[in-house]
C-alpha cells in the first residue's frame, strides 16, 4: 500500500493546486480589464479610428468659404528715355499693396454632400472594426490566461509523476537487493523516470512560453491565477440562436455593411466631377503708387463663376468604373462576412459541446484509472503483475488527468469564442470594471 498512498497523496495535491484559487489570485475579469486598458493593438486601433474621424470635418469644409490674404512690396527699376532729344533717365520705385480674396462654393456637383456621407459611413465602419478588434484582443487574453493555468497544471502533474516514478525506482532497487526483483524491473523504472523528466522539462518550456504570451497580450506578468468560471447566462442555448445573434450584431458584418455604403457614396463623389460647379468670389485690394507721393487706390470686385467640364481625357469615366468595381467587391465581402460569422458560430457551439463531453469522459476515466492503478500495485505485490504494468497504468492515469485539464481549458476558450462569434464579447457585456472607450466622444 506504500505506492498507493504515495500516489494518492500526490494526486490529491495536484487537484488542490489545479482547482483551488489562491487568496491573492488574479481573476480572469481583472486580466481582461487590464487588457482592455493597456493592450497596444487595441490602443493603436483607437488611434486609427480617431484619425478616421477627421475625415468628417475635412468633408464638411466643402460647404465653407475659403479666405486668403496677400500682400506685396518690392523695388521696381526702370531706365530709358521718352524721345531722342532727351537724355537717358532711370528711376526706382517701391510699389506695394495688399488684398483679401474670398470664394464661397455654391454647387460642386453634389460632391460635398456625398463626401460627408462617405466620411460618416467610414467612421461607422471604423467603430465596428474597433469592436471587432476588441473582441479579438479579449479572446486572445482569455486564451493566454487559460494557457498559463493549463501549463501550470501540466507542470504540477508531471512533477508529481516524477515523484511517483522515483518511489517506484527506489522500490525496484530494494526488491533487487533482497532477491525479489530483477534488473529488468529496475531498468524499466529508470527509463520511465527519464521519460518523465523529459516530459517535465517540456512542460516547463511550454509554461515559460505561455507566460511570455500572457505578458505580451495582457501587459503584466501572471501571478496566482484563479480558475475561471464560465457565465452560461451569456451563452447562446443552441447553434441556431448563436447564428441568429451573430448575423444581427456581429461587428464584422456591420463593418462590411458600412463599407458598402462608403463605396457607394464614393461612386457618387467621382460622378460629381462630371457636373458643373458654381462659386462666388469676392476681392478687396489696396495699392500704393510710390512713383507719385500720396498716390493710392482701393478696389472691390465680386464675381459669380461657372465651370462646366467638357472633356477630361476620360479619366473620370475610368475612375467611376473603378469605383463601381470596388463597390461590387465590398458587397461580395459583406456576403463573405455573413458566411464566416455563421461558420464561426456553429463551430464555437460545437467546440463547447465537445469540451463539456470531454470533461465528463475524462472524469470517468480518472476514476477508473485510479482504481486500476491501485489494483495493479496490489497485484504486483503478490507477483501477478509486473513493474511495467504499474508504469503503464500510471501513464494512463496521468494522461487522463492531463486530458481533464485540457478539456477544462477548452470549455472556457470555447465559451468566450462563442461569445465572440455572436458579437457579445465586449467590456460592457462582461461587466468589466473599466472606463469604457466611447468613440463618439
Amino acid at each position: 500500500m506504500v505506492f498507493s498512498r504515495v500516489y494518492l497523496a500526490t494526486v490529491a495535491m495536484a487537484a488542490v493546486i489545479v482547482a483551488a484559487p489562491s487568496v491573492y489570485a488574479e481573476t480572469l475579469t481583472s486580466a481582461l480589464s487590464q487588457t482592455y486598458n493597456s493592450n497596444p493593438t487595441l490602443n493603436a486601433m483607437r488611434a486609427q479610428l480617431r484619425a478616421t474621424d477627421e475625415n468628417v470635418p475635412q468633408a464638411l469644409s466643402g460647404y465653407r468659404p475659403v479666405l486668403t490674404g496677400n500682400a506685396f512690396i518690392g523695388p521696381s527699376y526702370s531706365r530709358g528715355r521718352t524721345s531722342p532729344q532727351l537724355p537717358v533717365g532711370s528711376s526706382t520705385t517701391w510699389p506695394r499693396g495688399y488684398g483679401l480674396t474670398i470664394e464661397q462654393p455654391i454647387f460642386r456637383g453634389f460632391r460635398t454632400q456625398n463626401s460627408v456621407k462617405q466620411a460618416e459611413s467610414a467612421v461607422l465602419a471604423g467603430r465596428e472594426i474597433l469592436r471587432s478588434t476588441e473582441q479579438d484582443v479579449l479572446l486572445d487574453a482569455v486564451t493566454a490566461y487559460t494557457n498559463v493555468i493549463y501549463q501550470k497544471g501540466i507542470v504540477s502533474l508531471r512533477e508529481q509523476n516524477i515523484a511517483f516514478l522515483r518511489e517506484q525506482q527506489r522500490a525496484a532497487a530494494d526488491r533487487l537487493k533482497v532477491g525479489e526483483g530483477t534488473r529488468t524491473d529496475l531498468a524499466q523504472t529508470d527509463a520511465a523516470l527519464s521519460q518523465g523528466q523529459t516530459a517535465y522539462d517540456v512542460a516547463i518550456a511550454d509554461l515559460n512560453s505561455a507566460n511570455a504570451t500572457y505578458i505580451q497580450i495582457i501587459g503584466t506578468a501572471p501571478k496566482s491565477l484563479q480558475t475561471p468560471v464560465v457565465n452560461t447566462r451569456l451563452l447562446a442555448k443552441s447553434a441556431e440562436s448563436a447564428v441568429s445573434a451573430g448575423q444581427s450584431r456581429h461587428p464584422a458584418i456591420r463593418a462590411a455593411s458600412y463599407n458598402v455604403d462608403t463605396a457607394a457614396f464614393n461612386v457618387k463623389v467621382i460622378e460629381g466631377q462630371l457636373l458643373p460647379t458654381v462659386s462666388v468670389q469676392g476681392q478687396l485690394a489696396h495699392n500704393d503708387d510710390s512713383s507719385n507721393t500720396g498716390s493710392w487706390g482701393n478696389s472691390a470686385t465680386i464675381t459669380a463663376n461657372l465651370s462646366v467640364p467638357i472633356y477630361e481625357g476620360g479619366v473620370v469615366y475610368s475612375q467611376t468604373r473603378q469605383a463601381k468595381e470596388t463597390l461590387g467587391q465590398y458587397r461580395i465581402q459583406l456576403d463573405s462576412a455573413r458566411d464566416q460569422v455563421r461558420a464561426a458560430a456553429v463551430s464555437a457551439f460545437g467546440q463547447l459541446q465537445a469540451a463539456r463531453a470531454s470533461i465528463t469522459s475524462a472524469q470517468d476515466q480518472i476514476r477508473a484509472s485510479q482504481l486500476a492503478l491501485e489494483g495493479v500495485i496490489e497485484e504486483q505485490k503478490v507477483g501477478q503483475r509486473t513493474t511495467l504494468d504499474v508504469l503503464n497504468q500510471q501513464q494512463s492515469l496521468l494522461q487522463a488527468r492531463e486530458t481533464l485539464i485540457l478539456a477544462q481549458r477548452a470549455q472556457v476558450v470555447a465559451s468566450y469564442t462563442l461569445l465572440s462569434s455572436t458579437g457579445s464579447l465586449s467590456a460592457e457585456n462582461l461587466s468589466l470594471k473599466v472606463q469604457r472607450y466611447e468613440p463618439a466622444q
